[in-house]
């Protein structure tokens, strides 16, 4: 028996992913019923809409989103966590028969839901290069306070000025969703922990062929976040609930950035001008990620086509499909 199909459309920030993903539910409707599956590491925050994208309430109305609004912005998603989430989503979407449709940005979390999170992950030079932005920002004692508070046994037997042991430990846990001293208690002899996807995956990747294009529309997108009460959404935050500027939510592109203007840090262009160069970074790093993935099938996200040219090989994947009543 053939395994059930699982579609993966991804691309980094800004590529269009979420209007591509709400037209293909209606453009193989005839062919098959496709749920869609968040895989953004931002959005599962409550209360936390306008920094993340995230699609309007008429747009969720009739194109439902799982693993969206799933926790508060005091507390922490990991890897491990979505893989959890991501996959009881798809078991429930398939057994009905339906096509998860997993669609997103966050690429850690593909690697993980496809390969599996091994006991001791390698080096990440995505994650590293994050953690070390945020440490020449805030300082290594503070590095050590964030690591304090996911692995306390860790942070313990470290300085809190030993850069490459406090860097390694963020780094883990950021990769894995486990923190170090876990895994090192771990028998040292067993083999790496996998969980193999059990369904036949497609990967289709939005990679615009024209960097400045998209820098661009970055730019464009977070001058209508702002326009559209970015500061009040991130001061309303601070309000409700008890934010620091250490927790995963606030440290999320965008909200850092405005944390540090309504802390009287930066000028408004200036938390402009660092809002749209830290979302460009974020797409680098995406686009890193798509390009480490093996097996993914590119398009042009600027591309004029670009919706025809998917919905194509999506009709295509699907082609052997019976039509759902």
């Amino acid at each position: 028996m053939s395994q059930p199909t699982v579609i993966f459309l991804l691309g980094p920030t800004a590529s269009g992913k979420t209007a591509l993903a709400c037209a293909l539910v209606d453009a193989v409707r005839d062919m098959s019923h496709i749920e869609l599956v968040s895989v953004d590491s931002a959005l599962v925050y409550r209360d936390m809409n306008i920094g993340t994208a995230k699609p309007a309430p008429a747009v969720l109305a009739k194109y439902p989103h799982r693993l969206i609004d799933l926790i508060a912005p005091t507390e922490a998603y990991s890897a491990a966590v979505f893989c959890r989430d991501a996959r009881a989503a798809v078991a429930d979407i398939v057994a009905r028969g339906n096509v998860p449709l997993l669609v997103g940005g966050t690429m850690m979390y593909v690697k993980a839901l496809l390969e599996g999170l091994s006991s001791m992950p390698a080096a990440s030079k995505a994650v590293r290069a994050l953690i070390e932005s945020d440490a020449s920002r805030l300082g290594w004692p503070a590095m050590h306070a964030r690591l304090a508070a996911i692995d306390g046994a860790t942070a313990a037997r470290l300085d809190p000025n030993d850069s490459q042991r406090i860097q390694r430990a963020l780094e883990v846990y950021d990769v894995s969703g486990v923190p170090l001293s876990v895994l090192q208690t771990r028998d040292k002899s067993s083999a790496p922990a996998r969980n193999d996807f059990p369904y036949a995956a497609t990967l289709i990747a939005l990679v615009p062929a024209d960097r400045v294009a998209l820098h661009a529309r970055i730019g464009v997108r977070f001058d209508n976040m702002l326009a559209d009460g970015l500061v009040n959404e991130v001061r309303q935050l601070r309000t409700r609930y008890a934010l620091t500027a250490d927790m995963p939510s606030m440290r999320a592109v965008g909200y850092r950035q405005v944390w540090q203007f309504l802390d009287g840090a930066s000028s408004e262009a200036q938390m402009r001008e660092d809002g749209v160069a830290a979302t460009r970074q974020l797409a680098k790093r995406q686009l890193t990620w798509l390009r480490s993935m093996p097996h993914s099938e590119v398009f042009d996200a600027l591309a004029p086509t670009v919706a025809a040219q998917v919905t194509a090989r999506v009709r295509a994947i699907l082609g052997g499909r019976a039509a759902i009543t």
